[in-house]
């Protein structure tokens, strides 16, 4: 039998569509994932990424911890795992989450791929195809991409300076019972310095939050990435303090120690870690040893405590820098949210704008943000918004920017 391949003949290419899931008709990529393959060019200023500041990375804390570990503990590092994590590092996050209330120990917490797989996981076990899922508007768009995977639909209820307006969640569920034919599958909420908008939910919302969520029998999903950079003002009780057996809580080390780490946890319930864990070894079995001991060995060595520290006075002066620069250099109707910590504020431009198009006016001033609509689960907003990232640039780069921005909407409003 030859086996040998005359590549130089014409192979008949095979169309892949018809073999497709349905499910991929509702896959989408990620807005901010293609736009920042726009803005690698070294003459754009990017206002669009999530990104931590890469001239705060630990390199040497990073590089002191895997020459330990792969040392001391080298062969237990490179060698399968247990899927809910190693224990250690387990252990140091329950007692962390302590300080802030979360109702964590060792045993209900699971180690994921970043916070993102933990929204996979959670689609996975708890979405099937036209259920709907109730959540703010705007909202993070890296939920909304892993939930239209597995088809969900979507009620939103609106955000104002103070957060979700909890008033309206019930309003939100009846839609989808009326929609479904079924109760919503849960309630997704980003309480800390929101991802888009960078509002925080107040107390008496998040305690009006935990009444409606258990009134109406709804778990909700509590998405913490950015809890620990506050800049102003004092921590609030997660939800999660209130009603932690209805509560699945996430966090992750990408926005305090690295984003490539691709490290983050999942909380919840004792009944619901088996479900979790079953759905995690079918995806990867288990998250990088390697990059678990070395965040616990940095974790436990107590220097993440005193990063984050530094983080929170390097971010508050960004984002002051930012908010000063848009106060002096952006036209007058525009309006933008004072976030009291996070990586983002919101900026919202005249209706005359349609914030998609201009873009690519700001693009030409060597400039780039996400557009609004892309946080909208319906598309049914955000054409006059746009999120600022305020944490990657330095403070000099971001008036600069913000500068050309100003000049572009100024163009843009014949002022």
């Amino acid at each position: 039998m030859d086996l040998n391949v005359d590549l130089d003949r014409d192979i008949p290419k095979l169309d892949w569509e018809p073999f497709l899931a349905t499910r991929t008709q509702r896959m989408q990529s990620s807005a901010i994932r293609e736009l920042l393959k726009l803005t690698q060019k070294p003459d754009i200023i990017s206002f669009a990424g999530g990104l931590p500041a890469p001239d705060f990375f630990p390199i040497r804390e990073v590089e002191e911890a895997c020459r330990y570990i792969v040392r001391e503990d080298g062969a237990e590092a490179l060698q399968y795992s247990a899927t809910e994590g190693y224990w250690p590092l387990k252990e140091y996050l329950a007692d962390s989450m302590h300080r802030y209330g979360v109702p964590a120990t060792p045993e209900n917490v699971l180690l994921t791929n970043g916070s993102q797989q933990a929204l996979d996981l959670i689609g996975k076990i708890l979405i099937d195809p036209g259920d709907y899922v109730l959540t703010g508007r705007p909202t993070y768009l890296g939920a909304i991409q892993a939930w239209n995977a597995y088809e969900a639909h979507y009620h939103t209820v609106r955000l104002d300076e103070q957060g979700m307006v909890v008033e309206e969640i019930e309003h939100a569920y009846e839609k989808a019972v009326a929609d479904s034919g079924r109760p919503p599958r849960f309630i997704y909420v980003l309480p800390n310095f929101h991802n888009p908008a960078g509002t925080t939910l107040t107390q008496e919302r998040r305690e009006k939050l935990a009444e409606v969520a258990t009134r109406l029998n709804l778990p909700v999903v509590e998405d913490d990435p950015y809890g620990q950079l506050r800049y102003e003002g004092e921590d609030l009780p997660p939800i999660c303090t209130c009603i932690p057996e209805r509560t699945i809580y996430l966090g992750t080390f990408s926005k305090t120690l690295a984003p490539g780490f691709r490290l983050g946890w999942i909380v919840c319930p004792e009944g619901l870690m088996k479900r979790f864990v079953q759905a995690k070894q079918g995806a990867d079995l288990h998250t990088g040893s390697l990059v678990q001991h070395v965040a616990n060995d940095i974790c436990q060595r107590g220097f993440l405590k005193q990063h984050v520290k530094r983080l929170r006075e390097v971010y508050r002066v960004r984002r002051d820098t930012m908010l000063d620069a848009l106060s002096e250099l952006w036209p007058a109707e525009c309006e933008w949210t004072e976030p009291e910590g996070g990586l983002f504020l919101w900026a919202q431009v005249p209706k005359s704008i349609d914030t998609v198009d201009f873009l690519q006016e700001a693009l030409k001033e060597k400039v780039a943000y996400v557009p609004g609509v892309n946080f909208y689960p319906n598309e049914d907003g955000g054409f006059h918004a746009m999120r600022l990232n305020f944490s990657y640039s330095s403070p000099e780069t971001i008036v600069e920017g913000i500068r050309r921005m100003g000049l572009a909407l100024k163009k843009a409003l014949g002022s």
